[in-house]
């Protein structure tokens, strides 16, 4: 059955509507070979060929779901114009053709990363009404006081607005997590702190801590809303697991829900 190509691009894992609009207005997409930017242009996948960057673009039968353990260095992105290390070098983008991650980790942040080809899925779990938890741990100068917990729990204030309440926590030398991020102990004035934020802004938890007067000096993330690294070593990906598939798809279905309510 024809339908929208930028619905076409958004089913098979491209990126979400909004994204799947934008390539097309950069010319980046082409239906049999011609360059398509009108956005009520159809396609039938039974019978056209899409492609977005030359590549050709498919319907899965199932949406493909996976985390990444990503590696200090990694661009979270597709590609580079500059050559740069990309996490798509790290995962099976031959295998499963429209693969892309969700939401970003900056350079020097090591940590999970969520990737499907599911654009309902990614645009709720980024939507900012869903409020999906992220929790990073981080090496940072100094040690937070109880009055710098409390005002991270009321919320900052930002260049670009005061943030959402955020929870911290002091991590123990004994603690797993603190390893992560201090493999051989803290050193000099420095400690190991747990943060919760829910928000996905740039560089959001260096700035609050910063905010703070705590300047980060190693930043991982270990859970993404519901899913974490278990049996993940730095580097490798694992596919999700039923459980984790259902809660991050029940996401999708109650933004939808939320979106029709209100149209």
């Amino acid at each position: 059955m024809p339908m929208r190509l930028q619905r076409f691009l958004a089913r098979a894992g491209v990126a979400s509507r909004r994204g799947s609009e934008k390539l097309m207005t950069a010319g980046r997409v082409c239906v049999n070979g011609q360059v398509v930017r009108e956005m009520g242009s159809k396609v039938d996948p039974a019978v056209d060929t899409v492609t977005v960057d030359g590549s050709v673009v498919r319907l899965a039968e199932r949406p493909c779901y996976l985390v990444l353990n990503k590696p200090e260095g990694y661009l979270t992105t597709m590609s580079d114009p500059y050559g740069r290390p990309c996490v798509a070098g790290l995962v099976p983008t031959e295998r499963y053709p429209g693969l892309f991650p969700v939401g970003r980790l900056d350079g020097d942040t090591t940590g999970i990363l969520l990737f499907t080809t599911n654009g309902n899925v990614a645009q709720a779990l980024l939507h900012p009404s869903r409020h999906v938890d992220k929790h990073y741990v981080a090496l940072v100068e100094g040690s937070p006081s109880a009055k710098d917990v409390e005002r991270l729990r009321r919320g900052v204030m930002l260049d670009d607005g005061p943030t959402a309440p955020a929870e911290l926590t002091l991590l123990a030398p004994d603690d797993a997590l603190f390893r992560v991020v201090a493999p051989e102990g803290a050193r000099g004035d420095t400690s190991v702190v747990g943060i919760t934020v829910h928000e996905g802004r740039k560089h959001q938890v260096k700035r609050m801590l910063a905010a703070v007067g705590h300047k980060v000096l190693v930043l991982h993330r270990d859970a993404f809303g519901p899913l974490t690294l278990r049996g993940c070593r730095r580097g490798a990906w694992r596919m999700l697991d039923d459980d984790e598939v259902r809660a991050l798809e029940s996401l999708g279905k109650n933004l939808n829900k939320e979106k029709g309510d209100k149209e």
